[in-house]
């Protein structure tokens, strides 16, 4: 087990999904963003550190049966699967390293990630990145991709983050993808503080 891995999955074994600073009920700005991407119910999605998110929830509600949620942390997957039951049986779950995970090329219409990308401060991760996304997404698909802002926290559980604007996020991942829209978002924490989110809305070209 890696560092990393140790990491997150003490996370969620010493907290609940609920209490983590992350933690939304719904994820409405990545929600009205992949609409916007054209989300329906054929769409083949990846939610990379999805984690125990409620994302998942809601794109099984909408219908969506091909979606793939990865995250580095079995013990953040297995608390989604454990909320969802029967429902989460047609959900792919998978525990990797996003950096080294084997993806089919073209294997998605959408990619989405909240604040993954963020934990990524060395270049050559980043890269790593945005290499993974240009692989994994199909042309004319969608990336929506959320982290802190620049004026939004600079630690997060523990660990530096890179904050980065919509156009910091499109720089990264270079001219495979075009930015098409850009959100800020005021987030609070189940503690009540506030933390500044920027999100990315990219196509495949």
């Amino acid at each position: 087990m890696s560092g990393a891995q140790a990491h997150w999955d003490e996370v969620y074994r010493s907290r609940t999904a609920t209490a983590v600073s992350w933690y939304r009920p719904h994820l409405d700005v990545s929600l009205a963003l992949l609409r916007h991407a054209g989300l329906h119910a054929s769409t083949r999605l990846v939610d990379v550190g999805g984690g125990a998110s409620t994302l998942v929830d809601d794109l099984l509600s909408l219908g969506l049966t091909d979606i793939t949620v990865l995250d580095l942390s079995q013990a953040a997957l297995d608390a989604a699967r454990e909320r969802l039951g029967a429902r989460g049986k047609t959900v792919r779950w998978l525990a990797a390293n996003l950096l080294e995970a084997d993806f089919a090329p073209t294997a998605f219409d959408l990619w989405h990630d909240r604040a993954v990308l963020h934990f990524l401060s060395a270049p050559a991760d980043a890269a790593r990145y945005a290499a993974q996304a240009a692989l994994a997404v199909r042309p004319g698909g969608h990336a929506v991709i959320g982290g802190f802002a620049p004026d939004g926290p600079e630690r997060c559980s523990g660990l530096p983050v890179a904050r980065r604007s919509a156009n910091d996020v499109a720089a990264l991942l270079g001219d495979a993808f075009a930015l098409v829209e850009e959100h800020r978002e005021q987030h609070t924490t189940p503690s009540g503080n506030t933390q500044a989110f920027a999100y990315a809305l990219l196509q495949r070209r």
